[in-house]
This record gives C-alpha cells, sequence and structure tokens, in this order.
C-alpha cells in the first residue's frame, strides 16, 4: 500500500484537481474497525477527490485496508494503539487520551493534514478532545452539535443544535447556536437567509424559562445584522416541518429530541416490515410498492442521515454514531467532504469573529450610554 503524496488537507492530482483529506478514527465504534474501512472504502468509490488519514493499530489497519481496491495509495495509516472506550470518562480521556486513535485524528486537523476529522467514538471524550486539541473559536462559550434533520422544506432537512455537546446553555449560548446553525444552514444547505426558531413547549411569548425568554430578545435583535430571519419560538411538531430552518436548543432537550426521532424512525420501518410480510397477501401487496417503500425506507434511514457537526472549535469534526455500519460511516464521510469542499470551517470562524465584534460594539454603546445618564 501506498501513502499518501503529501500530507495538506488539500492536494492536487495529476490532472489539476483538488483532492480532500479526511482524517479518521478507526476505532472506538461499536462495529469496530471493519465497518469504518468498509465504510470509507464505500465512500472512496463514490468519490474520487477523497483521501484519508486513518488512525488505529497499524497492523491491524493494513489488513483491513488491503482487501479494498479502492484505497490503494488514497489512505494513509498512522498507528495509534489507544482506544478510547464508550465507557470511558471524559475527564479520564481529557488525562490520558494521548496515544490514542481519537487523539490522532483529531491532530492531523491540528497539524492542517486533513481537513475534518470523523469518528464514531465515545461523544463526550470526542468533545473533551476536540476542545484540548483544536480550542474553542474565540468568542464561543459552549461548542454545539448539529445534525441534519429530514423535514418537508424545500432542501429536504433542518438544521437543530445543540443535540448533546452541554446539557445547559444560557441565553447567550443560544444566540450563538442561533449564529453557528446560521451559518451551518447557509454553506451546507445553500439557503441564503435561512429562518431560525427557539424550541420551546409552546409559540406564545410568555411561556418557557426565564433564560428562554432572554435568548428570545437577543436572537430578535440580531436577525437582521446576521442575517437570518427569526420565526420566534416552535415546537417539537416543527423539527421536521416547514416553518423554519434551523433549530436552536440546549443539548439536553436536543439529544432526547435526536434519540426520540431515531427510535420512531427504526419502530416505522419495522412495523412496515411486519406488515408487509404477515400473510400471503400482505407479501403479493408489498410486490406493488416495493420501488415506493425502499424509497420511503432510505428517506427515514438514520444511518443515510449520520453525522453530527462540532460547530464552535477551531478545525471541523464530524462525529458519526457509535453503532454506525459501513452505511452510516460513509454518509459520515460526505458530510465530511461536503463540509470541506464548502470551506465550512473558515465561514464558521469569521461569522463567529464577527458576530463577537457587534457584541463588543453593542457593550460599549450601551456603557456609553450609561454614562450619558448618569451625566444627567
Amino acid at each position: 500500500m501506498t501513502s499518501l503524496k503529501d500530507h495538506s488537507a488539500t492536494t492536487q492530482d495529476e490532472t489539476g484537481s483538488e483532492r480532500i483529506v479526511i482524517s479518521v478514527d478507526a476505532m472506538g465504534g461499536d462495529r469496530g474497525p471493519a465497518a469504518v474501512v468498509a465504510g470509507i472504502a464505500h465512500s472512496a468509490k463514490k468519490n474520487p477527490t477523497l483521501d484519508f488519514i486513518l488512525h488505529g493499530p497499524e497492523d491491524e489497519l493494513k489488513k483491513l485496508v488491503k482487501k479494498r481496491r479502492s484505497l490503494d495509495g488514497r489512505c494513509q495509516i498512522r498507528d495509534a494503539e489507544g482506544v478510547v472506550k464508550m465507557t470511558d470518562k471524559p475527564s479520564q480521556v481529557m488525562r490520558n487520551g494521548k496515544g490514542t486513535s481519537m487523539w490522532s485524528a483529531l491532530e492531523s486537523v491540528k497539524q492542517k493534514e486533513a481537513t475534518v476529522a470523523v469518528s464514531c467514538g465515545n461523544t463526550g471524550a470526542l468533545m473533551a478532545l476536540s476542545m484540548i486539541r483544536l480550542r474553542k473559536l474565540p468568542g464561543i462559550n459552549r461548542p454545539a452539535i448539529a445534525i441534519l434533520w429530514p423535514s418537508s422544506n424545500p432542501q429536504g432537512f433542518n438544521v437543530m443544535l445543540d443535540v448533546g455537546a452541554d446539557i445547559r446553555a444560557d441565553a447567550q449560548d443560544l444566540l450563538q447556536y442561533a449564529l453557528m446553525g446560521t451559518s451551518y444552514a447557509r454553506n451546507g444547505l445553500d439557503l441564503e437567509v435561512p429562518r431560525v426558531g427557539l424550541l420551546n413547549v409552546g409559540t406564545e411569548e410568555n411561556k418557557g424559562f426565564p433564560e428562554l425568554k432572554e435568548a428570545y430578545n437577543l436572537i430578535a435583535a440580531n436577525a437582521d445584522r446576521a442575517q437570518f430571519e427569526f420565526v420566534g419560538y416552535v415546537e417539537g411538531g416543527d423539527i421536521p416541518g416547514k416553518r423554519c430552518d434551523v433549530i436552536v436548543t440546549d443539548g439536553f432537550t436536543g439529544n432526547i429530541a435526536l434519540k426520540t426521532g431515531e427510535g420512531t424512525a427504526k419502530l416505522i420501518g419495522d412495523q412496515l416490515r411486519k406488515t408487509f410480510t404477515h400473510s400471503f397477501l400482505s407479501r403479493l401487496a408489498a410486490m406493488f410498492v416495493v420501488s415506493p417503500m425502499r424509497r420511503f425506507q432510505k428517506r427515514i434511514d438514520p444511518r443515510r442521515v449520520n453525522g453530527g457537526v462540532f460547530l464552535g472549535l477551531n478545525g471541523t469534526v464530524v462525529k458519526s454514531h457509535g453503532s454506525a455500519d459501513a452505511t452510516g460511516v460513509s454518509a459520515a464521510v460526505k458530510l465530511a467532504f461536503e463540509l470541506a469542499q464548502a470551506g465550512f470551517g473558515e465561514r464558521l470562524a469569521a461569522r463567529v469573529a464577527s458576530a463577537a465584534e457587534l457584541a463588543q460594539n453593542d457593550a460599549a454603546a450601551d456603557g456609553r450610554d450609561a454614562q450619558d445618564k448618569s451625566k444627567t
């Protein structure tokens, strides 16, 4: 197996086409490195401009990569014997994570060898190590995990954040989530003026916790300057709906909504299979709807929209579901590629810096107003 031609995040091949390098943590997922290698091999077949840096035990990974012809000359292996387990506490990983495949995958992004890191590993540990190795963007208090939720909007998806990076979020954090979600929707879904909604138990302005009411005012005040439309409070039924493009919430609520949605999609898929295999007549009926049913199953299959993006860091990280199979890993890699191709990391950093400058100007103006009042 040959190595990549160089170690830059983007390279050019003989035809002058730009190639994008994705850093992949091969370990930590429930299905082991075989599923990860199968997933990136599938991505390599479909996308000839992708290259990979694969992190994990070298001897084990060499055997798996050697079986995949589509990875020949396009996958460099970085030896990392340590593995972050799903049961490991983030605090332990922060102290002892050096030498693990997760640490190594993030290091490639930090050193600009790869544009995006992808991992199926422990979410809490991945976020903790990401903040250590990549650091938060200036002006960001709490990074967030954003996911694409299938919706009835023309773009096919809505953005929701946070879905589990941090269970706490004050009004200022929710404003930052709105700004980062807007950037994601603009660059990932090609929406010039995304519509932002704040998740609540009702749409009435008098409902919700005090921090939600404060966040409502902050987000509304920044909508015009940040070039998004604020639609106000939205409810759970709006997450897959048409009312907004970006749903802002705290990580506790968002994670529950995400897991509920995944469980519901699985239940619907299982019940449909049982219904169409129940009897001879139901199996006969299934023959007439097999094509539409396959399209529907793909539409609600969580594996095909697999991948949460860590926002607010000096580098882009895609978190794949821990139980992802080859299809799920390939979906996460596809998302990583699209973000890298759009220059998402640089655009997000620019938007956050602009928002921080606006906040400083507002604070300075408030200070001047207070001084003027004290003089009168």
